[in-house]
């Protein structure tokens, strides 16, 4: 099979892999879709990666045992792996398994694990069924496309009669603004790049403020009566719009953080937490229980096709990977067998 690779500073293509096997629970799928996500930096500072991607989706062409799934089933694989025992994963938040099989250890080789690639090894019981006629392309939007603000504003009860404040307007970002439209929220997004700006405004939010503005708070609350946002979600993984998500929602209202952070947010418990009643949650994806839901997402919302900018052949990798430091993008998808 074929799959990609980063094999320098800015330098990408495809090269040339084994097929992988299926063993046990787990299965081949062959990749008819593979979204791009976090994996651009690296391309950026050249660190030399063999294994790209976590999100993908196709059809399953080969399993070991029966189980889950069967040869011609259309199926979104979940990203990452995990033990399929422990608490956690028994109440579909595999995510957070604590347990993950050594992908390398139980195969002998990392081949299989990346999904640009051809093919893939999934554990069956993390593969979602595909909507009949649902394309591949919009059925693998239900991994980091809609995913982690699913899963966070499951977890803080967003709805109807919320404001809800959105720092950051990436593919993820993006992402939020159709599951909280579609939960009939209004959205208030803060944003820099002019491509990401138009096409949140497009999407219909009520406002698009600018990042790193000094009165930015002060104008969140000035859109919402003077008290604050009900609802935020940072998207952007950057100290500063984690901060605004806290001074900007009101009190007793709820933040959520999905946007990864490699730096440390400085958090005053009394004033912040204590004294505002701020509901806080961490959120990395969403419960498997509620695959059915980002499904009724992806087929009923209008919003959609706007989350997807570029579709593009795994053969103009190079190109992918462009667009993506770019970020003059949505979500970029890639086709592997084009």
């Amino acid at each position: 099979m074929r799959r990609a690779a980063i094999t320098g500073e800015r330098k990408a293509e495809l090269v040339e892999a084994p097929d992988p096997k299926a063993k046990e629970h787990w299965v081949v799928v062959k990749v008819q879709a593979a979204p791009m996500c976090t994996e651009y930096p690296a391309f950026a500072a050249g660190h030399k990666m063999d294994q790209l991607g976590h999100e993908a989706a196709g059809e399953v062409v080969e399993v070991a045992q029966p189980g889950r799934v069967q040869v011609g089933d259309r199926v979104v694989a979940m990203p990452l792996h995990a033990c399929g025992e422990c608490p956690l994963c028994i109440a579909g938040d595999h995510i957070y398994c604590e347990n993950r099989p050594d992908f390398a250890q139980v195969h002998g080789t990392a081949e299989g694990s990346a999904t640009m690639a051809q093919y893939l090894l999934k554990q069956d019981w993390m593969l979602v069924p595909i909507p009949e006629g649902m394309s591949y392309e919009k059925a693998s939007l239900a991994c980091c496309g809609l995913g982690p603000s699913f899963g966070a504003f499951q977890e803080i009860g967003l709805n109807a009669f919320d404001t809800v404040l959105i720092t950051g307007a990436g593919p993820v970002g993006l992402g939020a603004v159709v599951n909280a439209k579609f939960r009939g929220a209004k959205v208030i997004v803060v944003e820099s790049v002019p491509y990401r700006v138009q096409r949140a405004k497009d999407m219909g939010v009520e406002a698009v403020l600018e990042t790193g503005d000094p009165e930015l708070v002060d104008k969140i609350k000035s859109l919402t009566g003077g008290g604050g946002v009900d609802c935020a979600l940072d998207c952007s993984g950057a100290v500063a719009a984690q901060r605004v998500c806290i001074d900007a929602t009101r009190r007793r209202g709820r933040v959520a953080f999905i946007g990864e952070c490699g730096d440390e947010l400085p958090i005053r418990v009394s004033p912040d937490l204590i004294r505002k009643g701020l509901r806080v949650e961490g959120s990395w994806h969403y419960n498997l229980g509620d695959a059915a839901l980002i499904m009724q997402v992806l087929q009923e919302s209008p919003l959609i096709d706007l989350l997807t900018s570029h579709v593009l052949p795994m053969s103009n990798i190079q190109e992918a990977f462009e667009l993506c430091a770019s970020h003059e993008t949505a979500k970029v998808i890639l086709r592997p067998w084009e």
